[in-house]
């Protein structure tokens, strides 16, 4: 009984409201009167206090005003900031690749070979003592003899028969050779005369490794094909093809442009060059101009 007359004197406390008026100094006029219980003024604040967290909540989640916070970031911002870092590792390790590549090409194209500096290691297990071995033989030694001094002014090392056999040249392009094969003077192809805008074809089938300009020599292409070959098309006016890029043989690479020849606006010429090996080929030798 005590209880329930406890809970009704709070009951009764927590409903009674009270009056909080202003007036005003001078007149003492009363200007504005509100009239608000306890359990009234609980619930206000109390609803104020959830009105406030629920727009905040709103304004964090549902604008882009969380963009704003410290340390806050997308999982897509995230996702992709990876992707884009591993892009670039990957593509700065294609192209050290590929620089080193053209690097190695270059100096074989132009003979700048550079020779191992390092020095051989002597192999204990291939010294033999002096008394290991037999004495030559009288025959063995003619031989060696006659062998050193036919190989002794030989300066070609490339093999003398080029592997052709089931390979068909095709012509680079339609023309008049004006300039023909002659590497005493440097020149190590052919100068085709053509008309302008013509195609330039590659002569078999493979593979581009070779695709760029040059303020001497126009725009450069060239060609990776099988058994080593090397095909070379100089100062063409313009490119059909990217590094990379796989051909068939009398597929158009390029277009002819007059680059070195200013005065003519129909005919121009092309260098076209072929390599085996290392080694510049008479292009007459194998295609039918």
């Amino acid at each position: 009984m005590h209880k329930k007359n406890k809970s009704r004197i709070f009951w009764k406390k927590m409903r009674s409201k009270y009056k909080l008026s202003f007036f005003n100094e001078n007149t003492l006029e009363e200007v504005w009167t509100f009239r608000l219980s306890r359990l009234g003024a609980f619930m206000f604040f109390t609803a104020l206090v959830v009105i406030i967290f629920m727009a905040a909540t709103y304004l964090i989640v549902g604008t882009p005003l969380k963009n704003f916070l410290p340390g806050y970031l997308k999982r897509d911002a995230r996702a992709k900031i990876m992707d884009n870092a591993l892009r670039i590792d990957s593509l700065s390790k294609e192209l050290e690749i590929k620089d080193h590549y053209l690097q190695n090409l270059n100096r074989i194209l132009t003979g700048n070979i550079q020779h191992d500096s390092i020095e051989q290691i002597k192999d204990s297990l291939l010294t033999f003592p002096k008394d290991s071995f037999l004495n030559r033989s009288e025959t063995t030694a003619e031989f060696i003899e006659k062998y050193e001094k036919d190989e002794k002014y030989r300066l070609n090392v490339f093999h003398d028969n080029i592997p052709t056999d089931g390979f068909i040249f095709y012509p680079p392009t339609k023309g008049q050779v004006v300039n023909n094969f002659n590497p005493k003077r440097g020149h190590y192809g052919i100068d085709i005369r053509t008309s302008r805008n013509a195609a330039v074809s590659s002569v078999l089938d493979g593979t581009i490794i070779v695709a760029n300009y040059t303020l001497e020599q126009g725009y450069i292409i060239a060609v990776q094909h099988g058994n080593n070959f090397i095909s070379i098309y100089k100062y063409t006016g313009g490119l059909l093809k990217k590094v990379g890029d796989k051909v068939t043989g009398g597929e158009k690479i390029a277009v002819v442009d007059n680059y070195n020849d200013r005065i003519s606006t129909e005919n121009t010429s092309i260098e076209f060059q072929l390599w085996y090996m290392g080694q510049p080929l008479d292009p007459a030798d194998y295609i039918v101009f």
